[in-house]
């Protein structure tokens, strides 16, 4: 997150944080992915629409990018 909001100065790191719970939350709840109907990527999620990896990003394979297995903040 830090990296993100450094590379994104407009962003607000307390809303990201939010937005970022709901997407993992929403994910956990089963959410699909407005556009095709598949499970949503909850870090692509969080700064944009609920969607999948690959309407997000164009690509098909998401094995070597990250995925929030679980979100734990104090």
């Amino acid at each position: 997150m830090n990296k993100h909001c450094k590379n994104n100065p407009e962003e607000n790191p307390n809303q990201l944080r939010k937005d970022l719970k709901q997407a993992v939350k929403d994910k956990k709840n089963g959410e699909t992915c407005f556009n095709c109907g598949q499970e949503i990527w909850a870090i692509g999620s969080a700064v944009a629409y609920q969607s999948c990896f690959s309407c997000l990003t164009g690509e098909a394979d998401s094995s070597e990018d990250y995925e929030i297995n679980e979100v734990c903040w104090s």
